[in-house]
């Protein structure tokens, strides 16, 4: 669970609402060209996650031990993140997109090993409380993250000074975008400390086949994996159906941070309430999904989570200045000043609590749905798989959007491609049996 508190931060800070907004609307002067090449260096780490994943994750159940790896990729991204603090306002954005990329990659490549240790730590009935209250732990940490960033560290372009009227810890320069760059080296510090208690106490599986047999062994198992599936029809169905949602979740996660910073213009401190807020309820969306998914099962938070993250997107490209619902409900433009002056901003923080008691759950209620449904002689290859079934499309996403948006110039036409793969998704899981068992029945 303290791999989740670990890792988190790297996603809420850097990916969704700190670097990721400065990136789009601070270090150049076009944030549509900006946001594209955000969109499309997610599109790259997609692919070579969806790719690598699964061969992965079989090596693994034939090497035997994970933490070996976790530490491998660790070290690079550690390395890379320190590195983003370099993408000051004008220079190169080639640099920050290969630190992101680097850093994406090590970072989920982590979590497939990771995960894939949780069928042989916890009870199958345990399961699915045990993912949420993870997940949940993750928000909390990069909920701890973000208000430390936006108490002490994030000042005002305008005035230097934080949200608490004082001048930013270390002498930081908001103009010149320290604030954001700095995201990049303490998430590397936090996810170095707090990844050590899962190293120093939690059990590995023992050491298995040396590196060469194991990938030449781990290679074959993956291809009989794949051939395997066809005669499991209820898993294949259920991965099917979590790479077209994972793909629109990953994908509002990805952009949403950066759309909202683009459409009003918000600067590190709004971005990192905004974040605040979305954080504080996803920790109570998740530890209260922990509850449903041991009571109704996996499938049940899952669909309904979906059906939220659909509302709330619905609700998101809705949005602008003076409008909602599509300019159905008309909003006042007066600014009254302040932190999310204008009604329209109000609205868009509506429906960003809705995806913040969504998205947690959908995500930790799918990998305890897997979890539910696979031996743990064969977690590592199942769980590389479903890494591959989350990023097998996931540029699909991000492609739609770039594509969409430089077609029309219009982020919201981007952004509304995102509903394509929410529902999609929704539709196939629907019919899907719950635990995906070998025979494609619905297990009791």
């Amino acid at each position: 669970m303290f791999f989740d508190w670990a890792a988190q931060p790297f996603f809420t800070v850097v990916t969704t609402f700190i670097f990721g907004p400065y990136f789009v609307s601070r270090l150049t002067t076009d944030p549509v060209a900006a946001q594209t090449a955000w969109s499309n260096m997610g599109t790259i780490a997609s692919i070579i996650v969806a790719i690598l994943s699964p061969v992965l994750g079989s090596i693994a159940d034939r090497s035997g031990s994970r933490k070996p790896w976790i530490g491998f990729f660790a070290t690079i991204k550690i390395a890379s993140l320190t590195m983003l603090w370099f993408a000051a306002p004008g220079s190169p954005l080639v640099y920050p997109v290969i630190f992101m990329i680097l850093a994406s990659i090590a970072a989920e490549f982590s979590i497939v090993f990771n995960d894939s240790m949780m069928p042989r730590l916890v009870s199958t009935e345990n399961v699915g409380k045990i993912s949420n209250i993870a997940w949940g732990l993750g928000y909390l940490g990069g909920m701890i993250v973000l208000i430390f960033l936006v108490l002490f560290l994030a000042g005002s372009p305008e005035t230097g000074l934080t949200i608490l009227g004082t001048k930013p810890l270390f002498g930081l320069d908001a103009a010149a975008g320290e604030d954001a760059r700095i995201t990049g080296p303490i998430s590397a510090v936090w996810y170095f400390i707090f990844i050590l208690p899962m190293f120093f106490f939690t059990p590995d599986a023992t050491k298995g086949e040396a590196l060469g047999t194991a990938v030449r062994h781990g290679l074959a198992d993956l291809k009989a994996t794949l051939v395997e599936l066809r005669g499991r029809p209820a898993i294949l169905r259920f991965l099917v159906a979590r790479m077209i949602y994972q793909d629109g979740v990953n994908g509002l996660l990805f952009l949403g941070g950066a759309f909202a910073a683009g459409m009003f213009g918000w600067a590190t401190m709004e971005i990192g309430i905004y974040g605040i807020i979305l954080n504080i309820v996803a920790i109570g969306g998740c530890w209260g999904a922990s509850a449903v998914d041991r009571k109704f099962g996996s499938k049940a938070t899952v669909l309904s989570s979906l059906i939220c993250l659909t509302v709330a997107t619905a609700g998101i490209i809705s949005t602008g200045p003076g409008y909602t619902l599509f300019g159905l409900v008309h909003l006042s433009m007066v600014d009254n000043g302040g932190i999310f002056a204008t009604a329209a901003e109000k609205a868009y923080i509506l429906y960003g609590v809705l995806i913040g008691l969504a998205f947690g759950p959908v995500q930790a209620s799918s990998r305890s749905y897997l979890a539910r449904s696979i031996r743990l002689d064969e977690a590592g290859r199942y769980f590389g798989i479903y890494a591959l079934s989350g990023r097998a499309t996931s540029f699909m996403a991000t492609a739609s959007f770039s594509l969409v948006a430089y077609l029309t110039g219009s982020a919201h036409l981007g952004m509304a491609t995102l509903l394509v793969f929410l529902c999609g998704g929704l539709a196939i899981l629907i019919g899907t049996p719950y635990p995906a068992g070998s025979t494609g029945r619905t297990e009791t």
